[in-house]
């Protein structure tokens, strides 16, 4: 299943940047779960065929996540957004007389928010 996210994710980002037909292919094996079968069929190619431009897309793809680190970078992104809303979410559950605790929440709140603007 991680692997399959992984590709995904890695066809949302640089997606684009393959050819029309490597695209078209990538697309059907990856987010539209076709069988290697099934596309080889649709296109009028070998199944061989099709297997080859899946796993050259995925080299490609890889090699543009080793350079760029977009995906590296939206799923850190991610993970401290969760976080901020996490602690936010705390925040609401703190006693109304807890001063202390809500500032120290916020602090760290504004410390992620602050690591999350840096890496942009």
């Amino acid at each position: 299943m991680e692997k399959i996210l992984e590709q995904s994710l890695l066809f949302d980002f640089y997606g684009e940047l393959l050819t029309p037909h490597q695209k078209s292919i990538y697309e059907d094996f990856v987010q539209n779960d076709l069988t290697l079968g099934e596309i080889a069929g649709e296109r009028g190619i070998s199944r061989q065929g099709v297997y080859d431009i899946v796993r050259r897309c995925n080299r490609q793809l890889e090699g543009y996540e080793q350079k760029l680190h977009l995906v590296d970078r939206f799923m850190k992104a991610k993970s401290k957004i969760e976080k901020i809303h996490s602690m936010a979410g705390q925040l609401l559950e703190t006693p109304e007389g807890d001063l202390r605790g809500c500032r120290e929440g916020i602090l760290r709140i504004e410390a992620l928010c602050d690591e999350l603007i840096e890496e942009l």
